[in-house]
């Protein structure tokens, strides 16, 4: 792909390199009972609106105090500290869900996959009725590539809780896995119904109509995200991936702006921008987007793509010449 993409400026090349860096994001979704922010431990992880057991409410007062503290850590972003007191929440009590499953998503928040996977396994041990337990495991398993257990979770999930959306989007990405794009774009149809998984649908949606071409529908599809969550930093990006797709490149600017103001380093927004103003002829503004593309990808350790927005800037120069 590189001797192709290396070649000269061009809306059609552009679109080439664009759609090398749009897979961002595509990862399992672990949830919260509380359905609010994603990857984050909750001291109640029990909900009668999904028909869960309410036996947190039943725990002692030092494991409801670790379960505390372990929040308060999670919310000052000291995931270890987190972890240490969700720890001794489950010395204290082995038996407690909501020992397990917050330790499980904070481990998750550390990447260590396979004892988060093994915390949310303790946790539909003591409570087998507990749909977000099997939830988070399959989201686990899947993220480390283990397709067939996580597949059985998931389904275990669903037939507790036919209707529960983060279940559906983790199936999508599941079935995505699988090769079964028909299946993939049910389960996230799916996964809209509830709030909690309805951007992250949405996205995964427009990612899928973008790998079969259909741009304007892939565009629709990224807007429906941001209207749900305007801080989506890679639903603004892949929204101006689809526009430069279709040709339209003020949008794709503006969009592609959107997510550099969300996440400052965003390396491949930048990369985006310095493109389509390439195609714009504003050549001096694209190199020194590339420039700054460049070195945040060096920041990032990322020194391949941080050669290739320098080969970019390469072919500016002789584009500028002719």
């Amino acid at each position: 792909m590189k001797a192709v993409i290396l070649t000269l400026i061009s809306r059609y090349r552009a679109c080439l390199m664009l759609i090398a860096a749009i897979a961002i994001n595509i990862t399992p979704l672990l949830h919260r009972a509380c359905q609010s922010e994603t990857l984050k431990a909750d001291t109640f992880p029990l909900s009668k609106q999904n028909k869960q057991s309410e036996s947190a409410q039943d725990e002692s007062e030092p494991v409801l105090a670790a379960i505390t503290e372990g929040i308060e850590f999670i919310r000052a972003d000291n995931v270890p500290a987190a972890i240490r007191s969700f720890e001794r929440a489950v010395s204290l009590n082995p038996s407690s869900v909501a020992a397990h499953y917050n330790l499980g998503l904070a481990l998750r928040q550390d990447e260590q996959l396979q004892a988060a996977a093994n915390s949310f396994w303790q946790a539909i041990q003591a409570d087998p009725a507990f749909v977000l337990g099997y939830v988070n495991l399959g989201a686990a398993l899947l993220e480390g590539d283990n397709v067939s257990q996580a597949k059985d979770y998931l389904l275990r999930a669903l037939e507790l809780d036919p209707e529960l959306g983060i279940a559906h989007y983790n199936m999508g990405l599941l079935h995505q896995k699988e090769g079964n794009l028909a299946a993939a774009f049910a389960s996230f149809n799916q996964g809209i119904t509830q709030a909690a998984s309805a951007s992250k649908s949405h996205y995964q949606i427009g990612l899928l109509y973008l790998s079969q071409q259909q741009y304007s529908n892939a565009q629709k599809a990224f807007e429906n995200a941001i209207e749900l969550d305007k801080d989506y930093a890679e639903a603004h990006y892949n929204l101006g991936v689809s526009f430069v797709r279709q040709n339209i490149l003020a949008p794709a600017v503006i969009a592609f702006d959107a997510a550099i103001n969300l996440q400052p380093n965003f390396a491949h927004a930048y990369y985006a921008k310095a493109l389509a103003f390439a195609d714009l002829q504003r050549y001096e503004a694209a190199k020194e987007l590339l420039t700054t593309a460049s070195n945040i990808y060096l920041t990032q350790g990322n020194s391949e793509w941080a050669t290739i927005a320098q080969n970019q800037i390469t072919l500016i120069e002789d584009q500028e010449q002719l």
